[in-house]
């Protein structure tokens, strides 16, 4: 694992019949810990989720709860 991870940041409205998912991507393959990240982003966002192979996506514009959080953590994070 990276001494540094660093997370990828974006909104997805693509195929989710209009709604929005802000989706956290760039991450370790590691099922465990993506599992482990979505149930902490979701509590901290107040909103439901799943974590994918690579990733993590959340309901709903959750960009500036999803880089605080992430930040704490001591990720480095990238985009929108």
């Amino acid at each position: 694992m990276p001494a540094r991870v660093t997370a990828k940041l974006r909104l997805e409205k693509k195929g989710r019949g209009g709604k929005t998912v802000t989706v956290v991507d760039g991450l370790p393959r590691n099922a465990e810990f993506l599992s482990a990240l979505a149930a902490e982003l979701k509590r901290a966002c107040g909103t439901g989720g799943t974590a994918f192979d690579t990733g993590v996506e959340l309901q709903g514009d959750q960009r500036d709860r999803v880089r605080e959080a992430l930040t704490r953590k001591g990720y480095v994070v990238k985009g929108a």
